[in-house]
């Protein structure tokens, strides 16, 4: 999978299952290029998200929202992934 096709799938399952005013999704892969740990075909990620949905959730509860969504993409293509929510 290259990342505009992880990124794609990301914001549909993001879409369909959050309410928010807008989304950024951001390639971060080359900030770790040389890192130890790194693996070839997993990524780096970088969500924005403005939503009045996850802003009344605790930071914790936001992020273990996001993350149920994206357990599959995070098991097999995402290595690191940052969540930004405004």
């Amino acid at each position: 999978m290259d990342i505009n096709e992880l990124i794609a799938i990301v914001k549909k399952k993001l879409t369909d299952q959050i309410n928010f005013e807008s989304i950024k999704i951001e390639d971060k892969s080359f900030l770790h290029k040389n890192h130890i740990g790194n693996q070839e075909g997993k990524f780096h990620l970088k969500i924005i998200l403005n939503s009045n949905e996850l802003k009344i959730l605790s930071k914790i509860e936001s992020n273990k929202k996001i993350y149920k969504i994206l357990d599959k993409e995070l098991k097999e293509n995402i290595h690191s992934i940052q969540i930004l929510i405004s």
